[in-house]
């Protein structure tokens, strides 16, 4: 018997401290949660608070209201209207880009037949390069050559080696010198005009 009750005395301190200890954890929860209601009635206090104000400024502005109501109504359209404006937009473009290419056709034929009208005015590249050549009065590479051409000449296609090509044939006709200084070939116009009778053949291969 004395056994059995010194048993029955241990289980006992054993609940004892157990509930002990459940009960101070159960009261420590409750002043948390305490806590933490009162600050969150003051924030919803202070959010009342709040909205009270707003709404005096709304009724006083008196305009907000009517676009604060018609945001929510406008919203659930937007998806149509968005499916919808690819579909035009599409074919907006294609409309477009038809017209283009149809009104593309009749300028380039008009340039071209301009091209043809005006051909024969224009004076040909060895005739443009000699030009050059004698207005210069120090040497000049073919690139700065077919570079200055090409400004003065935006509606023609210059190129520095069917340039540098045709000073060549200047060179070897004796309308141009040639003078090379380190890697590079600088070309002047030759004193001499009496060569020019045999331009016109030069003019024509050059063409």
């Amino acid at each position: 018997m004395p056994e059995s009750q010194t048993h029955s005395t241990e289980l006992t301190s054993q609940y004892v401290a157990q509930v002990t200890g459940d009960l101070e954890r159960n009261t420590k929860e409750q002043e948390r949660i305490g806590v933490e209601i009162e600050t969150l009635q003051e924030q919803l206090r202070a959010l009342q608070h709040d909205h009270t104000v707003l709404v005096n400024m709304q009724q006083a502005l008196g305009s907000a209201s009517p676009a604060a109501e018609a945001a929510p109504t406008a919203a659930p359209s937007v998806p149509h209207q968005t499916s919808a404006e690819p579909k035009q937009s599409k074919l907006k473009k294609a409309a477009a880009t038809g017209a283009k290419k149809t009104a593309s056709k009749k300028p380039a034929a008009q340039a071209s037949s301009e091209k043809a009208s005006t051909a024969a005015a224009k004076p040909t590249l060895v005739e443009l390069i000699r030009g050059h050549l004698e207005q210069e009065s120090e040497p000049r590479s073919a690139a700065e050559i077919a570079v200055a051409l090409t400004q003065a000449h935006p509606d023609r296609s210059v190129k520095t080696t069917v340039v540098r090509t045709t000073l060549e044939g200047l060179v070897a006709k004796s309308h141009a010198h040639r003078a090379k200084q380190g890697s590079s070939v600088f070309y002047t116009a030759a004193a001499a005009s009496e060569p020019a009778a045999a331009e016109p053949p030069q003019e024509a291969v050059a063409g």
